[in-house]
């Protein structure tokens, strides 16, 4: 409902992630270009996310230019975010409406750092209006904007060969390796599974993943 919205034409759907068996996964329908994670900010997950920035920043990763990436600056939007890093990263495949909110915020925003990004969709009312009126309309009981929040959305997209986490509460896009078409989603759900592992008491976990319709 929030694609319709926002002006994006429906041969892009999510759909759920039943389960990360190759059974399961292959329900998806094909082919993927984005896989949304929901998953508990916990101590541990902190812990290790202070660890990786430290890790990265000491080593340096390889990130292409062409990665779309904003920062997020208003609670509770992860959602939001993260549906336009997958939007935004897969542009060329999808067929906006004229009239298009998305477009015309990522034709405006891609020359912006990511910071700006986020200021800029802090003003931007198209997009806040679609998500509270799509809120409102229960396919998700969204939370008020000063809840405190323990959930928490990321994209996992493919630029050019290789898989990306983009998580607006980090400083930079992470870089998990190779990828391709073909074995995206796979690619994506080992990712997936690694936040399970280094938590393995919590069962709050949900992917849900951008397919063609």
């Amino acid at each position: 409902q929030f694609l319709k919205q926002l002006g994006i034409h429906p041969d892009w759907q999510f759909v759920d992630v039943y389960g990360m068996e190759p059974e399961l996964l292959s329900m998806v329908p094909r082919p993927v270009c984005a896989v949304l994670l929901l998953f508990p900010i916990t101590e541990k997950y902190e812990t290790f996310r202070t660890e990786e920035e430290e890790r990265i920043k000491a080593k340096g990763q390889d990130v292409k230019s062409s990665v779309y990436f904003m920062k997020q600056t208003i609670n509770n939007a992860c959602g939001t975010i993260g549906l336009i890093h997958a939007i935004a990263n897969n542009r060329e495949k999808m067929n906006f409406e004229t009239n298009s909110s998305l477009k015309k915020f990522l034709e405006d925003s891609l020359s912006m750092t990511p910071e700006e990004r986020a200021k800029y969709l802090e003003t931007y009312e198209a997009i806040r209006v679609t998500h509270e009126s799509s809120a409102h309309e229960g396919q998700t009981e969204a939370p008020s904007i000063d809840e405190k929040v323990d959930l928490h959305f990321i994209a996992l997209v493919n630029v050019g060969g290789h898989l990306y986490e983009l998580d607006g509460r980090k400083p930079f896009p992470i870089n998990h390796g190779e990828t391709s078409d073909d074995s995206f989603l796979e690619d994506a759900i080992e990712v997936c599974k690694k936040f399970m592992e280094r938590d393995p008491e919590e069962l709050r976990f949900n992917a849900i993943a951008l397919s063609a319709a």
